[in-house]
């Protein structure tokens, strides 16, 4: 079996777009992968398409050493989107080669240590108030948080993740605050009274809704700097949190932060390779690692994990994308021992479900594993392009209107 085509697929997913690779081979098994040019990485796809003459004509078997030729192939600008468009190509290749021996991916991986992987609900709240065009009902005070809240506990999830807002007078018109994507656009990074006061409100208002039994996780992103994040820590001291996320691209900060927090800490989702991973492994800066599997290539991503066991770290996956990337992210969460929880996004686009030939199954908060071959979710070609593509997507069109 060897590699005939790779070829990149693209579609409109509401505020942003989704991003395929299709790697064809001789045989005439089809291997997929769902990558993202979305959180800050544009240009994916045209890597994506400026390496795929070096893997034309060979075999998907051999995954590895197709990801270290293209790596040395592109050494002097290592990382970044190049790494990005590796992990697409791995996944892909990875597909193809479970296909071929009609296996699901998790065998190639080790197999199964669990059927079963717990879910957090994430963006609840974020996205039906960020993006109420797409996502309904529209969030715009505190009565539909709780109401929020209140929802992921009727529908059986045992734990949500949420962000920051800030509401106007009358606890109405939340609008997300997240400067460390310039959205408003303040590039120092601090944190005042204010903003202390309304996440305290917002968390409280969840809180409310979700009931004592679901477990409440908190995303702070690149909002701010490391006074400010000790800032919040001691604002919301008193309130029991699941973990506290926080994205800083010094281990040093992140180790200090977690030794003060009264809360656990996860960290490193935009991270590339396991060399990115180490020195916040020494640190011993987090309790969870969260793995962007997309980003990174599963099989590269089980080295990630495998080293996060040897630091005594947990790992979770970054999943906010469609469904393939979530069953992409599915295998390496039921093959790693290490696992946490898992990312997944409930509030959906209603053309979500015309992507993709099978949806990932649910049952009381929980991802239940498939023993189809491959990932188990191929996207639906004719529904990709019944969806065309539109720009600028994602963070490059954040701060306007949806």
């Amino acid at each position: 079996m060897k590699v005939e085509r790779i070829e990149t697929l693209h579609c409109d997913a509401g505020w942003r777009n989704y991003h395929f690779v299709k790697l064809t081979t001789d045989s005439g098994i089809t291997g997929w992968s769902e990558f993202d040019e979305g959180f800050g990485s544009p240009g994916v796809g045209t890597v994506i398409e400026r390496l795929a003459p070096r893997v034309i004509g060979q075999s998907p078997n051999g995954h590895e050493r197709i990801y270290a030729e293209l790596y040395c192939a592109t050494r002097p600008a290592a990382g970044g989107i190049v790494a990005e468009a590796m992990g697409a190509i791995e996944n892909a290749l990875l597909d193809a080669k479970a296909k071929s021996l009609g296996v699901p991916c998790y065998e190639l991986l080790g197999g199964k240590v669990r059927d079963r992987i717990r879910l957090y609900w994430s963006h609840c709240a974020t996205w039906r108030i960020n993006h109420p065009t797409y996502y309904k009902p529209a969030i715009t005070d505190l009565e539909g948080v709780k109401a929020m809240g209140r929802e992921v506990r009727e529908k059986g999830f045992s734990a949500l993740k949420t962000n920051i807002f800030i509401y106007e007078d009358g606890q109405k018109n939340p609008r997300g605050w997240r400067p460390g994507f310039g959205a408003p656009f303040y590039p120092e990074l601090n944190v005042d009274k204010a903003v202390l006061r309304n996440l305290r409100m917002h968390l409280e208002a969840i809180r409310d809704g979700a009931g004592p039994d679901v477990d409440l996780l908190l995303d702070l992103n690149f909002n701010a700097k490391t006074e400010g994040y000790l800032k919040i820590l001691r604002e919301i001291n008193d309130i029991e949190m699941f973990w506290i996320e926080i994205d800083t691209y010094s281990p040093e900060a992140l180790g200090y932060i977690r030794r003060q927090s009264p809360h656990p800490i996860s960290s490193c989702e935009t991270l590339l390779g396991l060399r990115e991973f180490l020195p916040y492994f020494r640190e011993q800066a987090m309790d969870v690692a969260i793995v962007d599997t997309p980003w990174n290539g599963v099989w590269q991503s089980m080295k990630i994990a495998a080293a996060a066991e040897a630091h005594e770290v947990n790992v979770a996956p970054h999943n906010f994308y469609g469904h393939l990337c979530t069953m992409q992210n599915a295998h390496f969460a039921a093959a790693v021992p290490n696992l946490r929880i898992m990312e997944i996004d409930i509030d959906r686009l209603p053309w979500d479900h015309e992507l993709f030939n099978t949806l990932p199954k649910i049952e009381d908060g929980h991802l239940v594993m498939t023993d189809a071959p491959g990932w188990g979710c191929d996207p639906n070609e004719d529904a990709i392009r019944a969806h065309p593509p539109k720009a600028p997507p994602g963070l490059l069109n954040y701060g306007k209107k949806s």
